[in-house]
């Protein structure tokens, strides 16, 4: 197996220079940088990538750490992560936690084991969670995603879900509805929290009181929304009370469950009931009917949760970032002017 030592005899300099040349040190002229990479060529020469980063500290390895869920808005976080990565001629380690508090230790051990060079965060599990394990390495660049640890000290990713809840109620309200329930996300996370917050403020603001006959906490799960559904359906038979015109259901897994449980039940979306979604899947607009969604920018999200980590490293002492991306609405058809 060729080493160095052969690049710089068959190139005719030393072996300081063919490490300049392969790592980009120091300037090195053309005509000599041509030598060495042919003479690595001739040789089929690579050079030791664990050599490289133990020299110059530094493995061009990201690490992200990611809840697994059913939902489809992670995978294509995941893609704008990855595609980046790609750009910006970094590694990409992902580590899912699948809901395991062991389970995510275990992760953050491997990814510190393989001396990656900055985290992504975007596991809800460490939502509340003290990450002891963090302040072992002070050094470690850590960037938290939307559905990461939005407490944790330091640079941030996030939605503006306040905003998105009070663009769904709003938007409901201005096609004519006033009977409006909501399928919250777990609210002990901050986006469910947000997101509700939203919705309340925009009833209040446009002087529409909040049943709470029709709020019920999902898990932003397709099953949430199917099981909010028969919550509202068993509370409107026990009060002998109809069900809410709209519903604005705080993510579009949700929103697909409680449509499929209402189209069981014999009613049609919108005519019988409207819905609104959260996040844009790509699903959310082949289901039928087409879901009215609020738009996240998932790629979007990705891309600057990987710039703002690079940039991260290249200024390790400046101030911390939150980056707040803005959500749209998108208007299909789920929902129906009153």
């Amino acid at each position: 197996m060729a080493t160095m030592k052969d690049v710089a005899r068959i190139a005719q300099v030393s072996t300081s220079t063919v490490s300049h040349v392969f790592n980009q040190t120091r300037f090195v002229s053309e005509d000599i940088a041509k030598r060495v990479n042919n003479a690595a060529q001739e040789l089929n020469y690579a050079p030791s990538a664990l050599a490289r980063s133990l020299k110059m500290k530094c493995t061009k390895t990201l690490g992200m750490l990611v809840t697994t869920s059913t939902n489809p808005f992670f995978g294509e976080v995941l893609k704008g992560v990855e595609r980046r990565c790609y750009e910006k001629g970094y590694n990409l380690i992902l580590c899912n936690t699948e809901g395991d508090s062991e389970r995510m230790k275990a992760s953050i051990n491997t990814l510190l084991q393989k001396r990656v060079d900055g985290l992504m965060l975007m596991c809800s599990t460490l939502e509340g969670e003290e990450i002891e394990i963090f302040s072992r390495y002070p050094e470690l660049p850590i960037v938290v995603m939307d559905w990461g640890p939005m407490a944790y000290a330091s640079d941030k990713i996030q939605d503006n879900s306040y905003k998105g809840g009070y663009l769904a109620t709003q938007y409901l309200i201005d096609r004519g509805h006033k009977e409006i329930g909501c399928v919250t996300g777990p609210l002990h996370r901050n986006q469910a929290i947000s997101r509700f917050n939203g919705f309340k403020q925009a009833l209040t603001d446009n002087h529409i009181a909040i049943n709470q006959d029709w709020i019920a906490e999902g898990n932003f799960e397709c099953d949430g929304g199917f099981n909010a559904y028969q919550t509202f359906k068993r509370r409107s038979l026990a009060q002998g009370s109809s069900l809410p015109t709209a519903l604005f259901a705080c993510n579009d897994m949700m929103a697909m469950g409680l449509i499929n449980a209402a189209s069981q039940d014999g009613l049609h979306i919108p005519n019988d009931i409207s819905v609104i979604g959260y996040d844009d899947i790509q699903l959310a607009k082949y289901i039928t009917p087409s879901l009215t969604t609020i738009h996240q920018p998932k790629h979007q999200l990705g891309k600057t949760a990987v710039d703002t980590l690079l940039a991260r490293l290249n200024e390790p002492k400046s101030p911390q970032q939150i980056v707040q991306l803005e959500p749209t609405l998108v208007a299909r058809h789920s929902v129906k002017v009153i």
